[in-house]
């Protein structure tokens, strides 16, 4: 796994370059630490903008961290991958100012589908556990999506 420059789309890896154009994510402050084949590292605080009514994170912002981790390890292969489904189980709360790190990890990949699966640490302690479902796109690469 390599330590993430905030490369831009020049000389990146496939991750790095679709990281860079993610503006949904990174207008979160979600990082990209690290990132290597069929894995990645981001790094989010929770801002007072992501707690819900009961003073909680809202499950909609751990969602699109381990969503954007997801999308890190299934892109590093370079063709275009998106999700095809995907699942998380809320294990404990987390809290405004809480630091989480989603650390995704490929557990397969067979024909142009992968499975890869997620966990939403704060500290030590688990927040959530996603598993996403991928599927690359034929014949293309991040900067030919568009």
């Amino acid at each position: 796994m390599t330590q993430a420059t905030g490369a831009t789309s020049a000389g990146a890896t496939p991750a790095e370059a679709m990281f860079a154009a993610d503006e949904a994510s990174r207008a979160l402050g979600i990082e990209l630490l690290e990132q290597g084949e069929g894995t990645a590292v981001l790094r989010m605080t929770l801002t007072p903008a992501m707690v819900n009514g009961h003073g909680i994170a809202h499950g909609g912002y751990l969602f699109l961290l381990a969503d954007t981790a997801f999308a890190c390890a299934c892109n590093s292969h370079g063709p275009v991958t998106v999700a095809a489904g995907a699942d998380i189980d809320f294990v404990a709360p987390a809290y405004e100012g809480d630091v989480l790190v989603a650390t995704a990890r490929e557990r397969t990949r067979f024909g142009r589908s992968g499975i890869y699966d997620v966990s939403v640490l704060r500290g030590d302690e688990v927040i959530a556990e996603f598993r996403g479902r991928s599927r690359s796109i034929r014949g293309t690469t991040t900067k030919e999506s568009r």
